[in-house]
């Protein structure tokens, strides 16, 4: 009974010796160190106005980045990563719709053979829609917008997209017809979702956080015309494309 015993009490510790000595190796194996993450990657922004962010056309690193969300993203990744050798880029032009990043795809998105591509569009898209341009319809938005996808994923196959999704919140620049800006703006936040899903791409949700963050503060604090996002926004923003985005494109 005792030779039993002991063999069990001697069979049992080596096998929690042995779990003990794989445990450290399972956990590394599943936390990628930075050794192993990719270096030198190329993280292309796009999108309109709220992605410039009055970005310069030249090489002043002061402003290249623009001073809004791309920025900050491009800040806090350069800074905590010097090893990886991140290559940021941001070719948002305010103003620009769909149709416009279409016309200028080749030079400011393909050419750059982005590793990790962002994209957050649609805004200015409801703007001509709701000014009554049937030609920018969310039927419109979504066949251009499937069509850069398409285009993209064909010349550089092993790209990684982040589709960000549009938002509104009240403010001046919506508020007398902000019934049909909502509805709109509605439906090209679930095409952009749809569209994620579609090229297995990251969906980066905005529209409930800015609202989440409404019990914090007031609208104008976080965007002061119902489109442009306040400084708090911009970093709204960021944390939350970073927390969304960042492990699943391999930045983080």
């Amino acid at each position: 009974m005792a030779n039993h015993t002991r063999r069990n009490f001697l069979k049992q510790t080596t096998l929690i010796g042995a779990a003990a000595t794989a445990l450290p190796n399972l956990l590394k194996a599943e936390t990628p160190t930075a050794e192993k993450l990719k270096t030198d990657m190329v993280i292309l922004f796009q999108g309109d106005s709220i992605t410039d962010g009055n970005r310069t056309r030249d090489n002043d690193w002061n402003h290249v980045m623009g001073h809004g969300y791309a920025c900050l993203l491009a800040s806090r990744l350069w800074y905590d990563h010097p090893g990886r050798k991140f290559h940021f880029y941001n070719r948002g032009i305010s103003g620009n719709k769909v149709t416009d990043l279409a016309a200028r795809w080749q030079t400011d998105t393909l050419a750059l053979k982005p590793d990790v591509l962002s994209i957050l569009i649609g805004v200015n898209d409801v703007l001509a829609c709701v000014n009554g341009d049937t030609n920018y319809s969310a039927e419109n938005y979504e066949t251009g917008y499937l069509a850069l996808l398409k285009q993209t994923k064909e010349a550089l196959p092993n790209i990684k997209f982040i589709i960000c999704e549009p938002f509104i919140l009240p403010g001046t620049r919506v508020n007398a017809q902000f019934d049909k800006w909502k509805e709109e703006v509605e439906k090209r936040q679930a095409i952009a979702k749809k569209l994620a899903t579609e090229f297995d791409a990251v969906f980066v949700p905005f529209q409930q956080p800015f609202n989440d963050a409404l019990s914090k503060a007031p609208v104008e604090y976080w965007i002061w015309d119902g489109v442009h996002p306040m400084p708090a926004g911009h970093e709204l923003m960021a944390r939350q494309w970073l927390k969304v985005a960042g492990k699943k494109v391999g930045l983080v």
